[in-house]
């Protein structure tokens, strides 16, 4: 298993509260990692095209990226190490960013929980496992629980755009609360 590892600046946003460089010289040498980097940015185009390179030149079959949320740029860097040629699913992000930089005031404690995220990382990519995107046909019905006012009124939307409606209800007649009602303000109706 080779695993590559690389440490966001993210600017300063990582960089000014976690040691990066001292980081990444550190993941070099987490078992199975043969390259640990540091880049500026990470997301943009050349730090995934430094990715991408060190993947078809090293033979990389694993990734981890240290940087911000997984949220924000997990979909990127999957994309980026598909394109390199590995599955998108051995790729590992861990969250410096909002987990150490963002939270933490001793630069010290910020460099040894970037270290443990990095390394719980490492570990965790070694057992992840070849996934695959399976596209399955749908029926876009929709089943609407409950004929009271709010049931019929999502109903009738979802059938005016053209979807087919199942509207189910327990009681032996629709409309709910407001059926029950004499009068409706502010015309005073019938509520039926």
């Amino acid at each position: 298993m080779k695993i590559g590892v690389y440490i966001c600046h993210c600017g300063s946003n990582i960089a000014g509260m976690v040691d990066v460089a001292g980081v990444a010289e550190w993941a070099a040498d987490l078992p199975g990692v043969v390259v640990a980097r540091d880049y500026e940015f990470m997301c943009s185009g050349l730090g995934q095209e430094l990715i991408k390179d060190d993947i078809r030149e090293l033979g990389l079959d694993r990734v981890v990226v240290a940087s911000c949320t997984p949220r924000m740029h997990e979909p990127t860097f999957q994309r980026a190490v598909s394109e390199a040629g590995i599955n998108p699913y051995y790729f590992e992000m861990a969250n410096i960013r909002e987990q150490c930089s963002w939270v933490h005031e001793d630069r010290g404690k910020a460099t040894e929980k970037a270290r443990s995220l990095v390394a719980a990382a490492v570990s965790r990519v070694r057992h992840h496992q070849s996934l695959s995107v399976n596209k399955v046909p749908i029926r876009p019905a929709t089943l609407v629980v409950g004929a009271g006012i709010t049931g019929i009124q999502a109903a009738l939307e979802l059938a005016n755009a053209n979807y087919p409606v199942y509207l189910v209800e327990r009681e032996p007649s629709i409309g709910g609360r407001m059926a029950q009602l004499d009068e409706t303000f502010p015309t005073l109706d019938c509520s039926t």
